[in-house]
């Protein structure tokens, strides 16, 4: 009789204490800041998404960037890594991606719900539409950018550089391949701020926020007027939110790719040897120098990578954003608003 109340007694305990665990777990999360519950949802939907399509990403910089590479085309190009580098180096410069896009993603989805609530406070007059998250996602695309834009260098340096096989790619093309620069992203940092100061660290940064602007305008834009579209019973469908996201990242990246292009060879410039000796000026100098020498198809060299890519990474972008806030107890916007913003 006693046994069996002391079992009764153990597992009420038991069940008490891991009650108040999760109680516990529960109070601690609903005391935390809603601006720091975006900042984990989106650094956590940020993360995920870029190592899910690392492989395409590396890639796409490869043709952007190296003559070679653009031959080859997208899958051709996908097989030589895996040849020349094995399967880590379909992640070479992920690291550093990553370490990029963590807190990139959380400034951006977090300010971007700020910024929302702060023109929905203060601009009444332009209602409460399609068109604030144009303007938000827009402001919150440049702030991410600014604060982390010498992790997406660093990124891009070690994304450019492949090993010196000797080896012909195809179609006659031999392989100009430089032996690596850089050990890592400490070493890429540290070197490009020996060479160029802060400068250097920023350098092709102007195509990045010229790009950046309406490309995450768009993308929140269009991604928040489709699922105005979705009926109410569908709104919290992943399928709903993947295939949103998608559409938003597919029309978002089109209009602002050659942009993209023009930042990639600009960041590379000092790693790859130049036949002119002509340095980018500006964003303008560099579209116009890529369509006289290059031809215009380079503008668009890796797109079509960039949609294979662009697809799963904002769609699950998104998708992870929304499912992080509801696990970590975010309120509805429109009850938000004024959380947010105090």
């Amino acid at each position: 009789m006693g046994s069996s109340q002391g079992s009764t007694l153990s597992t009420n305990v038991a069940g008490f204490v891991e009650g108040s665990s999760a109680q516990g777990m529960v109070k601690y999360i609903d005391c935390l800041p809603v601006y720091v519950k975006e900042l984990i949802a989106g650094g956590a939907a940020g993360g995920f998404a870029k190592t899910a399509v690392a492989p395409l990403e590396r890639t796409k910089i490869l043709l952007q960037t190296r003559t070679g590479f653009q031959s080859l085309g997208v899958w051709r190009s996908l097989q030589k890594l895996l040849e020349t580098e094995g399967f880590r180096g379909f992640y070479k410069g992920n690291g550093a991606s990553v370490l990029r896009i963590v807190p990139y993603a959380a400034l951006h989805f977090m300010t971007y719900e700020q910024y929302r609530c702060w023109i929905l406070n203060n601009y009444q007059i332009l209602g409460s539409g399609p068109v604030i998250d144009l303007l938000a996602g827009s402001a919150s695309g440049g702030t991410a950018v600014l604060c982390t834009y010498p992790l997406d260098l660093a990124r891009t340096k070690l994304a450019y550089q492949v090993k010196n096989t000797g080896t012909t790619l195809g179609n006659g093309v031999s392989s100009v391949a430089l032996q690596p620069a850089y050990d890592g992203i400490k070493d890429v940092l540290r070197s490009v701020y020996k060479e160029g100061g802060m400068r250097g660290l920023y350098r092709g940064v102007g195509p990045t926020l010229i790009g950046i602007l309406p490309y995450a305008g768009l993308k929140f834009y269009i991604y928040e007027e489709l699922k105005t579209h979705v009926p109410e019973e569908h709104q919290k469908s992943i399928v709903m939110r993947l295939s949103c996201g998608a559409l938003a990242g597919l029309f978002g990246q089109t209009f602002t790719y050659p942009l993209d292009v023009v930042r990639r060879q600009m960041q590379v410039e000092s790693l790859q040897p130049s036949v002119s000796g002509h340095r980018y000026k500006n964003t303008w100098d560099g579209l116009s120098f890529i369509v006289r020498n290059q031809g215009w198809k380079q503008l668009f060299a890796g797109l079509s990578i960039n949609y294979i890519k662009i697809v799963p990474s904002v769609a699950i972008g998104f998708t992870a954003y929304d499912t992080m806030k509801n696990w970590l107890r975010i309120p509805p916007r429109q009850k938000s608003q004024n959380v947010s913003t105090s």
